[in-house]
């Protein structure tokens, strides 16, 4: 048979789905994708049909390869973010931070307070972007185009926000090693922007969106049951994030490995972390993995009203004896100290002293586990770079999921993957 797929023994146990069903025998191969609008990626699938029934699924990725990895060799420790921001571009203020995570890791820095702050209510605001899209595609998928608009319209607010920042609203890049790349242009602004999205016009668009959908007849029967992974499963095949969750593992590294201001005593001063919520569902159904990501949006909104009229004051970047952390404009327009500092750094890589080693660690994105493998040979930038993706660790369990299911539940479970091309493919 075409693309090596050999006919399905009904005996076998790797095929209980069409075990008590009618064998017509007359199997075809259907090709879906590379170009399909529905796959959100160019991502192609070589479907094995039985009717109308789904038997077997052979996913092809590396459409979208871009080395992102091997670029991680030849750009600084700072430069990378660029990159990383590139895996995952539906949330990559996520990305940056993450990375930066794991540099500060290896250089051993602990960040300030108000950057801790400031970095924590970007993460949540990047796990509300990446759940909006996924949320509102989630209803396009099944033709629902006016769930789509719900929550695509919000995530241009966030862009106002990185915008403001950053001056960039797609790709902020505004995490630097050991702080940010500038400080808050204004503060009170910043607040304002931050609270009026979360209080005006996110809460609004919420509700929309659960009327439309969550009780939606047609949605609920088009994703229900479908798409089903139960918890052992789910951690065998090494899911995180939402979908994850949606099964029932109870998992977040925001509480096991708490990081920011989701640990306790952040600020060095007995600070509490910060309170919320694991949604955690059971069925781990298209439906479940929907009100998972629902529910994570409203845990991100009480997060960030936790810290958004409390971020404290001082230093955004830390103080590193002109090592590794970028001078701010003013000092290096107004001292020669920090003319010197900002020279070794960007011109002759003087600055970053790296410890000879290897570091591990991860965030908890929207899609699950971010993590990043770097080794370090003492030079200005790692010997080796390696990224766990969520992306492509979940897509994994694609065909799994969609053995016995019909060809029009492709789109909804593998939406509900929320897939993210670069950072499948890299």
């Amino acid at each position: 048979m075409p693309y090596d797929l050999k006919p399905i023994d009904l005996d076998v146990e790797t095929t209980p789905y069409l075990k008590e069903g009618e064998q017509k025998g007359d199997r075809w191969t259907l090709n879906f994708g590379p170009q399909h609008p529905s796959t959100h990626t160019t991502l192609r699938l070589v479907m094995e049909l039985d009717g109308e029934r789904v038997a077997r699924v052979n996913s092809h990725i590396g459409y979208l390869h871009s080395g992102f990895e091997k670029l991680g060799e030849a750009l600084d420790y700072n430069q990378y973010v660029t990159i990383v921001s590139r895996m995952n571009y539906i949330s990559p203020i996520s990305n940056d931070i993450a990375w930066h995570s794991v540099v500060e890791k290896l250089f051993g820095i602990d960040l300030t307070p108000r950057c801790k702050v400031v970095r924590t209510i970007l993460a949540e605001l990047g796990r509300i972007q990446d759940h909006l899209l996924c949320i509102g595609a989630a209803a396009i998928d099944l033709g629902a185009f006016t769930g789509f608009l719900y929550g695509f319209n919000q995530r241009e607010r966030i862009y106002d926000i990185m915008d403001y920042i950053s001056g960039q609203r797609f790709h902020p890049d505004y995490t630097r090693v050991g702080g940010t790349m500038q400080e808050l242009p204004d503060q009170a602004v910043f607040v304002k922007m931050v609270k009026n999205f979360i209080y005006d016009q996110l809460p609004p668009a919420i509700g929309d969106i659960r009327t439309l959908l969550t009780n939606n007849r047609i949605f609920r029967d088009r994703t229900e049951g479908i798409g089903e992974i139960g918890h052992d499963e789910a951690i065998a095949w090494s899911l995180s994030g939402p979908i994850a969750r949606a099964a029932g593992v109870k998992r977040d590294l925001r509480k096991d490995e708490p990081y920011l201001c989701y640990a306790d005593n952040w600020d060095g001063m007995g600070a509490k972390a910060v309170e919320f919520k694991v949604p955690i569902a059971t069925k781990g159904d298209t439906f479940s993995r929907y009100l998972v990501r629902l529910e994570e949006v409203e845990q991100s909104i009480k997060i960030i009203e936790q810290l958004i009229d409390n971020i404290p004051g001082g230093p955004m970047n830390v103080d590193s004896d002109g090592k590794a952390v970028m001078p701010s404009k003013a000092e290096v327009y107004g001292s020669i100290e920090g003319l010197i500092q900002h020279f070794e750094i960007v011109m002759t890589n003087r600055g970053w002293e790296a410890p000879v080693a290897e570091v591990y660690g991860a965030n908890e994105t929207a899609n699950g586990e971010l993590g990043f493998y770097i080794v370090s040979d003492g030079g200005p930038r790692p010997w080796r770079a390696r990224c766990r993706p969520p992306s492509y660790i979940n897509y994994q369990v694609f065909p799994r999921l969609m053995e016995g299911h019909l060809l029009a539940d492709a789109v909804a479970i593998l939406g509900s993957l929320n897939v993210i091309a670069a950072e499948l493919d890299r």
